[in-house]
């Protein structure tokens, strides 16, 4: 197969065009991407332990544990003993960290509304559909492989 040939040069393409674009968009809120993720999940997962944090940002607890340690150094997020299991640290935004994420999200947003205006919504759902295909392609082997 040609590498022209390759589907997934273009996948990794796009994904890094995202990343970069999603870079730019969150650098003035003085976030990365990763951190800009995690503060997302928390947004919508308050009191998420960093392993939860992990799946639902897509990196490894190892990776996310890091990126938690440097959100608690800028005080934009807060870690506390969860009630009944104490080796468990819920996560929290703190106000700062709402703020933050706030001001670093109207700009992940719009680089999220550009795209999706490059497609009608029949593409998108479209898209949508075929990139989970790939998932569950990859997942299907990666997991049979191993």
């Amino acid at each position: 197969m040609r590498s022209g040939d390759r589907i997934g040069g273009d996948i990794k393409r796009a994904e890094m065009e995202l990343i970069a674009a999603k870079s730019a968009a969150v650098k003035p809120a003085g976030l990365t991407v990763p951190q800009y993720s995690a503060l997302l999940a928390l947004s919508e997962h308050p009191g998420a332990p960093a392993a939860e944090l992990a799946r639902l940002c897509l990196v490894t607890p190892q990776t996310m544990t890091t990126i938690l340690q440097n959100l608690v150094a800028l005080g934009l997020v807060e870690r506390t003993p969860h009630q009944w299991q104490r080796n468990v640290l819920e996560n929290r935004l703190t106000e700062a960290g709402q703020a933050k994420f706030r001001e670093a999200d109207q700009g992940a947003v719009a680089v999220e509304q550009k795209l999706a205006d490059a497609f009608t919504d029949e593409e998108r759902v479209q898209l949508r559909a075929l990139l989970q295909r790939c998932s569950e392609v990859l997942g299907s082997s990666y997991r049979t492989s191993g």
